[in-house]
């Protein structure tokens, strides 16, 4: 037998005894950062590896000053007219270091996404800052928020932004906001009934709509238990969806967490499309929650194959209950669930019971598989709590404030946290590093059309398995209270088999999206997975509509 053959055998046992491990407890994490001097509730990837970060301006007195001795004087502020503390960072997740930004006015609650040049647009908020529109450039090191006050034409307040295909920003929902605008215009508000609908009395559990582009150029809206597809240029509803089997919410303050799973078969007239929910609280938990009784948090998963005719949800039973939890797409198309409580709900001091571990969901295995229990962190991340996925494979993982203000006392109930930790996936275990691509190829800003065949390079250490290597596309969202805002994966199709090059160098040519309505503008994390394993080098995808801008970033 050749020595390669034996090779590749004696990687793939160990690599299946690795699995094997993984299954009973797989992941590890890394402190990061004691303490970052504010408490983030929301966060953004930009596409210069810096992560921005920030809480709200009313929770009083950060631990992060603002430099040169400035103070942000604010006579609307609720807690401090003068406050020479930041309530923002930058943080450089390569360098592992940040810097305190000024944020003017309250972005409590708000929302955001990123713009097709690579800008976050972030909204909204609460008091002085419900109508604002603030914008953060990247590739600048010394850049601040930029602020344009009352732009917006109504309070948003737990609104959802998502990025339209024609490079447009639209603005659903909100609290007491049953309508949606666009930035820039036509501003509107424009009514949206579904947001009535889904109104429960004395609970709302419709705030924060989780929402996708679909491939036909819809948007996917679910609140509360249910979901629609709606046409926002006619306002129109197209289909309707069914209520998930025992009506339970899973919009905030009931708050679960979704994902669109990862789409394949990018060319074929119709791609099947999926959407999974998971967690929640069962009806009635929020009034409950307020009166001192915290219910435990459901403990299901439900999936939605929305592209079917006649769509019916199937539910699936997850290890543990989870109630505030975050759900990110991870590069080789799995699916992670982190952060979160067990029982109770949204709000200020209502969560109980931290959920310490992760999950990760393997999207494609068979029903009943899905599940995979990783390794605890030690450290309880409640309400706001975030968590994003850097370019490297690693999820940042980042605040916990279920206080009205700041409570840094020992005696809290989960005291105000501040640290940083980065969850590692098991994917990253260095046991698997002979399977792990560098990619190579193609040059930097190198221009193509949507629907282009790009040939793709990398190398690798171990064999390769050239039927098992996929390259997928991963949108970094604007993460907060629990939803990734824009969030999708595409798995681009291979045109041709990979192809050794020799030396440990092969190519792969890939078939890039047709469309802004599968890619919508913006920037993507673009990487080569074989057997599971992404590659940690990347290429920046950054989509304009018409054209597509690649940019290898090695590690």
């Amino acid at each position: 037998m050749p020595s390669y053959v034996l090779k590749f055998l004696l990687l793939m046992l160990i690599i299946s005894l690795h699995h094997r491990a993984a299954v009973g407890g797989g992941g590890s994490w890394q402190l990061l950062q004691k303490s970052v001097g504010i408490s983030p509730m929301h966060m953004q990837l930009l596409d210069d590896d810096q992560v921005i970060m920030f809480d709200r301006t009313d929770f009083g007195a950060s631990k992060l000053p603002l430099p040169d001795n400035h103070c942000r004087v604010n006579p609307n502020d609720l807690a401090l007219k003068n406050d020479c503390t930041a309530h923002s960072a930058a943080y450089d997740s390569v360098a592992n270091t940040f810097r305190p930004l000024t944020v003017l006015t309250d972005t409590w609650c708000s929302s955001g996404v990123t713009l097709a040049d690579g800008r976050l647009l972030q909204s909204g908020g609460w008091n002085d800052g419900e109508r604002a529109i603030r914008f953060m450039d990247p590739g600048c090191p010394a850049c601040d928020w930029a602020e344009r006050p009352n732009e917006l034409t109504t309070p948003r307040w737990y609104a959802t932004n998502h990025i339209l295909p024609d490079g447009r920003v639209i603005i659903i929902g909100g609290r007491n906001a049953f309508n949606y605008e666009f930035y820039p215009g036509p501003k509107g508000p424009f009514d949206f009934a579904f947001l009535k609908e889904t109104n429960d009395p004395k609970a709302e559990n419709n705030l924060y709509p989780f929402v996708n582009l679909h491939m036909d150029g819809n948007l996917f809206i679910f609140a509360n238990n249910r979901a629609i597809l709606f046409d926002y240029n006619k306002n129109v509803v197209v289909k309707k969806y069914p209520i998930i089997p025992g009506g339970d919410p899973r919009s905030y303050p009931s708050t679960g967490s979704a994902v669109m799973l990862p789409v394949k078969g990018l060319e074929e007239p119709n791609p099947v499309v999926e959407f999974l929910v998971c967690g929640g609280a069962p009806a009635g938990s929020f009034e409950k929650a307020l009166n001192g009784q915290f219910v435990p948090g459901l403990n299901t998963c439900a999936r939605l194959k929305i592209t079917d005719p006649n769509p019916a949800w199937i539910l699936e039973i997850m290890p543990m209950a989870r109630v505030m939890g975050d759900m990110l797409l991870l590069p080789n198309g799995d699916v992670l669930l982190i952060n979160g409580a067990g029982a109770g709900v949204a709000g200020w001091e209502l969560g109980r019971d931290p959920v310490l571990a992760p999950v990760i969901y393997h999207t494609d295995n068979p029903l009943g598989k899905r599940f995979d229990v990783q390794n605890p962190t030690a450290i309880p991340r409640m309400y706001h709590s975030t968590a994003v996925l850097l370019r490297d494979g690693r999820v940042l993982v980042a605040g916990s404030n279920p206080h009205q203000f700041y409570e840094f006392g020992a005696n809290a109930l989960f005291p105000t946290e501040l640290s940083l930790e980065a969850f590692s996936p098991p994917y990253l275990d260095p046991v698997l590093a002979g399977l792990r691509p560098n990619i190579v190829g193609p040059p930097s800003r190198t221009p193509v059309k949507y629907g282009a065949i790009v040939p793709v390079k990398f190398t690798a250490v171990g064999a390769i398995n050239p039927a098992l290597i996929k390259v997928t596309m991963v949108r970094p969202p604007f993460t907060t209270h629990s939803y990734s805002m824009s969030h999708r994966l595409l798995v681009l199709t291979n045109a041709d088999p990979v192809v050794p090059l020799g030396k440990g160098l092969y190519q792969v040519n890939v078939i890039m999206p047709k469309t802004a309505n599968v890619a919508p503008p913006g920037f993507y994390m673009l990487f080569v997975v074989h057997q599971d394993v992404p590659s940690e080098d990347y290429v920046y995808v950054s989509t304009y509509g018409r054209e597509i801008i690649m940019e290898l970033h090695p590690s």
